[in-house]
């Protein structure tokens, strides 16, 4: 982490200060794991509070991109932590979503796990697919394929998004418009969203759809897009489907001038750790 500019705390600090840390329960479903906890950890790490974080694996999938040794080195089964309780969750996106909800063969668990967050988390934070699946749980809502000039590649770049109610204190200091990345084949679409009104539209894109969706107790709070991607996920994503032979179109906004070949401009940082930060202090924190 150290390595990675990422700041920790040793042992023997963190036992010294006067408060507890946050406990952030971590339920990774994305492929490349180490990629995506470091990701992870470098949002959460940009803030004074301190935060203790467990990172979940599921019994019921065999991941086959990240190693077995690393999975059991740092990760827990949902037996271990099922008795606890936890300040606040993350529960990341995954590579499933041209498959129906119940085709997912972890489905079961997941809707388990969802289920045990309402009396044992504070407020969950649910990342791309985990949002959809999240929105079908609690609130049954469908997530819809993207219109055909989108879904013959897929929504993937920079998408700018309007801000919607900068008073309700997950977007303190954001700007009028927010910059993040997506990378999806699907939506969840405002009509169904707005049928729910318990549910509040913090952001969107007329390009990109739904960003932000918040319950209005901030106990569930849904993000439809990948603010934590670094510089260059995106461009990983692109080859990684060049070399499929897929024929990917370039990400939208996310080259200069769209050329594969240059350094991808990295503009939508700020908004990703002020983010998490308000999340971290007004709905977990606080």
């Amino acid at each position: 982490l150290e390595s990675e500019n990422i700041f920790v705390m040793d042992e023997d600090r963190a036992m010294s200060q006067d408060i507890r840390p946050l406990e952030i329960l971590i339920l990774n479903l994305m492929p490349l794991k180490e990629e995506t906890e470091t990701q992870l950890l470098r949002a959460l790490s940009n803030t004074p509070l301190q935060i203790d974080c467990t990172f979940l694996m599921l019994s019921t999938h065999v991941s086959k991109n990240t190693s077995a040794s690393h999975i059991n080195k740092f990760y827990v089964t949902f037996e271990e932590i099922r008795k606890k309780r936890f300040d606040g969750m993350i529960i990341t996106g995954a590579p499933v979503e041209m498959m129906e909800f119940e085709e997912v063969n972890y489905w079961e668990e997941l809707y388990m796990i969802m289920e045990w967050s309402k009396k044992h988390v504070t407020s969950t934070l649910h990342i791309c697919w985990g949002a959809q699946a999240a929105l079908h749980y609690h609130y049954g809502l469908r997530k819809t394929l993207l219109p055909k000039n989108l879904r013959e590649s897929k929504l993937s770049g920079i998408y700018s998004h309007k801000v919607l109610h900068h008073r309700v204190p997950l977007m303190r200091s954001m700007d009028d418009y927010i910059m993040a990345p997506h990378s999806r084949y699907t939506e969840v679409r405002r009509e169904d969203v707005e049928k729910h009104p318990e549910l509040i539209i913090l952001a969107e894109s007329d390009e990109a759809g739904l960003f932000l969706i918040m319950s209005r107790d901030g106990r569930q709070i849904f993000v439809q897009g990948h603010p934590e991607y670094d510089r260059m996920t995106l461009d990983g994503e692109y080859h990684r489907d060049l070399g499929k032979g897929i024929n990917p179109q370039i990400p939208c906004n996310y080259y200069e001038n769209d050329d594969p070949t240059k350094k991808p401009v990295l503009c939508w940082r700020n908004m990703a750790n002020t983010l998490y930060s308000n999340w971290l202090n007004y709905y977990v924190y606080q």
